[in-house]
């Protein structure tokens, strides 16, 4: 498995606006082969921003790359650039392998 995130430091005062543009927009992940699982999580706050993370579950990295590379992608992403204001920076990739499981 693959695990994908992203991390978003959200302006103070925009954390409702950010939830409900991923609770509102369409995705386009389950057009994928090799999606198992998204999940938005919201962290601590700052002075200045809460920290938020997209985070995917994929069946490998290879169903990652692809997802990347799709226009189900380029759909889920389109006007993102708009988005700008709610966050600051640019939001943080991070890739993982999963190398061990447990319950």
């Amino acid at each position: 498995m693959f695990i994908a995130m992203n991390r978003f430091k959200v302006a103070k005062g925009s954390e409702e606006e950010f939830e409900k543009v991923w609770a509102e927009r369409d995705s386009h992940l389950d057009e994928v082969a090799g999606f198992v699982e998204f999940r938005l999580l919201r962290g601590p706050e700052a002075e200045d921003h809460t920290l938020f993370a997209s985070h995917t579950i994929w069946r490998d990295r290879d169903s990652f790359d692809a997802w990347t590379k799709s226009e189900a992608f380029r759909r889920a992403h389109a006007g993102a650039g708009t988005r700008k204001v709610l966050y600051l920076g640019h939001p943080q990739f991070e890739g993982f392998e999963v190398i061990l499981e447990g319950r």
